[in-house]
C-alpha cells in the first residue's frame, strides 16, 4: 500500500488506537499529540518523557509489532523547535520548514524556465499558499509572491 494513499493514513490511526489509549491512560501522559504516525509527547522533565519512551517502545514492540524508528525518536526542548505536520513548532508560533521554501523556490525557477506550465504553477502555488497560512508566514509568502511576479516582466 503506498505510504501517501489515504487508506494507510486510515489503518495506521486504526491501528495505533491502541497507543492513544495506553499513553493517555496508562501513562496517563497530559499532552500527547498523534496524526498519523507521528506524534509528540509534553513534559516539564527529560527523566520522565525518558521513561515514557522506553515504556512507548515496550508498548509498541509487544503489543503492535512497531518499533520507534531510532533517528527519529528523541527528546529535546520545546524552545528548540519540534518539527511535526510540516512546521516547526515553538511554544507561540509556528514556521515552515525550510525544505518547503525551498520546493517553492525550485519549482517557482522551472516555471521560470518554462519546465512548468501556468497553469500547473498556479496549482502548485495555490496549494503551497493554503499550507503556508497555517505557520507564520506572511513575509515569506509575500516574497514568493514576489519572485513569481517577477516571472512575469
Amino acid at each position: 500500500m503506498p505510504l501517501g494513499n489515504l487508506t494507510s493514513q486510515f489503518f495506521a490511526n486504526v491501528y495505533l488506537n491502541e497507543l492513544d489509549y495506553f499513553v493517555k491512560h496508562q501513562l496517563r501522559a497530559k499532552y500527547y499529540i498523534r496524526y498519523v504516525d507521528d506524534f509528540v509527547i509534553l513534559h516539564e522533565t527529560r527523566e520522565q518523557l525518558t521513561k515514557w519512551k522506553e515504556e512507548i517502545n515496550n508498548f509498541l514492540n509487544n503489543k503492535l509489532r512497531l518499533t520507534l524508528h531510532p533517528d527519529k525518536s528523541f527528546i529535546k526542548y520545546l524552545s528548540a523547535g519540534i518539527d511535526f505536520v510540516g512546521f516547526r513548532n515553538f511554544y507561540h508560533h509556528k514556521f515552515l520548514r525550510k525544505r518547503n521554501i525551498l520546493s517553492i523556490k525550485t519549482k517557482i525557477k522551472k516555471y521560470k524556465e518554462g519546465k512548468i506550465s501556468y497553469d500547473k504553477m498556479l496549482e502548485i502555488f495555490q496549494g503551497w499558499n493554503a499550507y503556508a497560512k497555517w505557520a507564520n508566514s506572511l513575509m515569506v509568502r509575500r516574497r514568493v509572491v514576489g519572485m513569481i511576479y517577477k516571472t512575469f516582466d
